[in-house]
């Protein structure tokens, strides 16, 4: 059986199948590498075509592998090469073990490997050798072995010798993840290099072919990195400490709270060590590892600020580090005692792309430092060395999930099944998730409503200076819209529309008179405590305070202490928008003494409400019932698992239907402006707009489904799609404008913050509609990602709007 996960491996390098399925050997080589002689300049690569260009295109005048004009045309090429320059550079790249790689591995995984290896290569000389692409030769010598070379420039980036180090861990960084992957091991790149220098009397045959030996032999020992000027350079880095420390967030879901800061360390700008790939490679590289990690993590707490108390930091730790004689906890506590820090707010995260080589030892070490109070991540989970097994073994406080495994989650079912699966592992150790990597307001929204526990990435904020921020906003984040969503029953409805108006009062007032409000305010059960912004500051139950001043001399002690002294001052507190069943489990998972505790409601950080844990649990099991009948609890339509069934018994019944996907537009800035309330009348309307159109045009047996939020899907027949998209568009354009007051309704727009935090005027709430045509060929998923990318060019016109999909690529637009 062919393994088709490498076939584009296989035809980037041209490899063709013979007739028994077995790939042909792309070139036969004489042993040293290099053919014995042809008239004029004399070498031939005998069976050597010229590798790839970086975009997969024939150069000219070489052809393809195995391609027409053969190794004449190659031998032509590097003729005119050398023949036209007085000099030329060149590296010569091979991977070590390439023997054994392919008798262990078989002849495919080898050939990846070096797809990965000329992939790598192409992408790397430019910025290595000051010139571009087209100016570069590469061609394949011996197997897993490599040349490439180009005229010598009138200025070099840097020396050879360097450029060739640089290109060695470049590479190695490059096929790191999947050769890992495909073999689990390591792939070893040797990389030399020399210079040919045509001479008036000499012979350019001899001269090439004795400088392709040098770099040969180069590249078959260990490099002597003394005389790099990169090392000269790496060790005046550490001994002036020109290493620049950013910081990023790592955000609870779903209050948005900053729970800790990672701290990633740089070197100095416009250097190679700029990279951290590089900075620590070459670390590695000269046995310097722990020198570079002490100096960051000493950076990285003395300009970390001042954290929150409950914030942490995250510092970054090779496993051989922790197990180094000359890593000792005492230096790392005395830094982080100076900075007013615990050991409790210290994470040691260790990366899982690196091996343990004494797991014993390595064990013994790490409990000992968690026994000081340091709590310790795994990085990069999923991608390295690690199973759940060795994870398990080690019970981190805390799982970092690679940014591999977060990208596209919000269309990859896969994905989202392998994450819940972690977060649940996670919970049973308990450990928590941190999702990595995260870009986009979709894969932040999914993985709230998959229950991880917290998030990291550009979408949550960027590498940055340190900032006194405790929060990050994440309000417009909703558990994000798939069709169809099959995961657990659950309610869209934010907790803030059963928030009732909270008893407030400043923390100085006095405990005694806190009682008697409780005694005087009946049926009175809690009082928040806020500063003069209306900030939470803490929350007193009355069931608390009755068993404080109830103990023996508790009404001497508190009495007429502030209630400061005997509030809650970690109590549970919420943005407005958080969805109802994640205050609900975040409730319940409190300490017994807290579990019934109310819950304070923000908007902005700013108290608006509380929500008993009764009322809470309450709503949540209406809406349960209604969700287990099929039906959404707000519109009484069909929900996500009645129209899944319906399109799979129409999918198995084999007639087309189309599929008209709506969703609101401008929905949140209304939402904000009028309220939850108000906005559910809207949702309400459009569930009748379309319930009206559907039935007025379209045929019998069609079907409306409120798949939750303010998005919906019908189900009708071809020929009745559009008509049923005008008469919906039409009426609820006309009829939206009444869920407005007056002077809005003569301006025909709202002011309102945007996504950015930014004021400015939107339109009227519109609706967007997609238009699928569906067979009995057509899937799930493919329906959910062709749905979603019309959905997108519908909301891109303005107003109310529906787009018709025809076919695959053709597509129309009518208002």
């Amino acid at each position: 059986m062919q393994n088709t996960w490498l076939e584009p491996f296989l035809e980037m390098l041209g490899r063709k199948r013979g007739e028994q399925g077995q790939p042909a050997r792309p070139y036969s080589l004489p042993p040293d590498g290099l053919g014995d002689a042809h008239a004029s300049l004399g070498f031939t690569f005998l069976d050597i075509a010229n590798a790839v260009q970086p975009d997969g295109t024939q150069p000219s005048p070489q052809p393809l592998l195995n391609g027409p004009g053969g190794p004449s045309v190659v031998d032509a090429s590097v003729r005119e090469m050398v023949t036209r320059h007085d000099a030329l550079h060149m590296l010569l790249v091979r991977m070590v073990d390439h023997v054994l790689v392919r008798d262990l591995y078989g002849e495919e995984i080898t050939v990846g490997i070096e797809t990965l290896l000329v992939e790598g290569l192409w992408a790397a000389v430019p910025g290595l050798s000051g010139q571009p692409a087209s100016a570069h030769h590469l061609l394949p010598l011996e197997s897993g072995e490599f040349l490439v070379f180009w005229p010598e420039p009138a200025t070099r980036p840097q020396r050879l010798a360097d450029a060739a180090f640089t290109m060695k861990l470049k590479l190695q960084h490059h096929l790191k993840d999947s050769v890992l992957r495909w073999t689990g091991r390591e792939v070893n790149i040797g990389v030399g290099c020399a210079t040919y220098r045509r001479r008036p009397d000499g012979e350019p045959r001899q001269e090439f072919f004795q400088a392709v030996r040098e770099a040969r032999t180069m590249a078959r020992k260990e490099m002597d990195l003394s005389d790099l000027r990169l090392a000269r350079d790496f060790k005046a880095v550490l001994q002036d400490n020109a290493i620049r420390t950013l910081y990023q967030p790592i955000v609870r879901f779903p209050t948005g709270r900053i729970m800790a800061w990672e701290a990633l360390s740089r070197g100095p700008v416009d250097t190679p060590f700029h990279s951290p790939m590089m900075l620590f490679d070459i670390a590695e590289e000269l046995g310097m590892l722990f020198a570079l990690e002490r100096i960051c993590r000493e950076r990285a707490i003395a300009c970390a600020g001042t954290l929150a108390p409950d914030q942490k930091l995250f510092l970054n730790i090779h496993p051989r580090t922790l197990t180094d004689p000359g890593f000792t906890p005492g230096s790392t506590l005395e830094a982080v005692r100076a900075m007013g820090l615990a050991p409790e707010n210290i994470v040691f995260e260790i990366t899982e792309r690196h091996s343990i080589r004494d797991f014993g030892v390595f064990y013994k070490t790490l409990s000992h430092y968690r026994g000081q109070g340091f709590k310790v991540a795994i990085d990069d989970a999923g991608t390295g060395y690690s199973g759940l097994a060795t994870i398990a073994e080690l019970k981190p406080d805390f799982i970092k999930i690679d940014m591999s495994l977060i990208r596209n989650i919000n269309r990859d079912p896969v994905r989202r099944a392998l994450m819940e699966t972690l977060v649940s592992f996670a919970e049973k150790i308990g450990s928590r998730v941190i999702a990595e990597g995260i870009e986009t307001r979709e894969e932040a929204a999914t993985l709230m409503a998959i229950g991880a526990h917290y998030g990291q990435g550009y979408y949550l904020g960027r590498p940055d200076y340190p900032k006194p921020e405790t929060h990050v906003d994440i309000g417009e984040l909703r558990p994000a819209t798939q069709l169809p969503s099959v995961g657990g029953l659950a309610c869209s409805m934010p907790v803030g529309e059963l928030a009732e108006p909270a008893h407030t009062v400043p923390p100085t007032t006095l405990a005694g008179e806190v009682r008697k409000l409780f005694e005087t305010s009946d049926p009175l059960t809690s009082i928040a405590v806020v500063d003069e912004r209306s900030k939470p500051l803490g929350l007193i139950m009355d069931y608390h305070l009755n068993r404080q001043l109830s103990a023996q001399y508790g009404v001497a002690l508190y009495f007429k202490r502030p209630v400061s002294a005997v509030m809650d001052t970690k109590p549970l507190v919420v943005e407005e928008t958080t969805p109802v069943e994640d205050a609900a489990r975040r409730a319940m998972s409190r300490s017994r003494l807290q579990a019934y505790d109310d819950i304070l409601v923000t908007r902005g950080g700013a108290l608006t409400g509380t929500v008993s844990v009764q009322r809470l649990l309450h709503k949540l099991a209406q809406v349960q019932v209604e969700l287990a009948k099929g039906t959404n609890p707000l519109t009484g339509l069909p929900g996500n698992v009645a129209l899944e069934k319906e399109l799979e018994t129409r999918l198995a019944g084999g007639q087309p239907f189309s599929l008209l996907y709506a969703d609101l537009d401008n929905f949140k800035s209304y939402n904000d402006t009028y309220g939850f309330k108000n906005g559910d009348r809207i949702i309400l309307l459009l569930a009748k707009v379309l319930s009206w159109a559907v039935q007025r045009h379209g045929a019998k047996g069609d079907y409306v489904a409120h798949i939750g939020g303010d998005d919906f899907v019908c189900i009708t027949s071809p020929r009745h799609a559009e008509r049923v998209c005008r008469a919906a568009t039409r009426c609820f354009g006309r009829l939206v404008r009444g869920c407005y007051c007056g002077d809005d309704q003569v301006r025909g727009w709202i002011t309102a913050r945007g996504r950015d935090g930014m004021e400015r005027r939107f339109p009227f709430v519109s609706v967007s509609l997609a238009v699928l045509d569906c067979h009995e060929r057509s899937n799930l998923h493919e329906i959910g990602e062709r749905a979603a990318h019309v959905k997108h060019l519908a909301k891109a016109i303005p107003g109310n709007a529906y787009v018709l999909e025809c076919g695959v690529c053709q597509m129309r637009a009518l208002h």
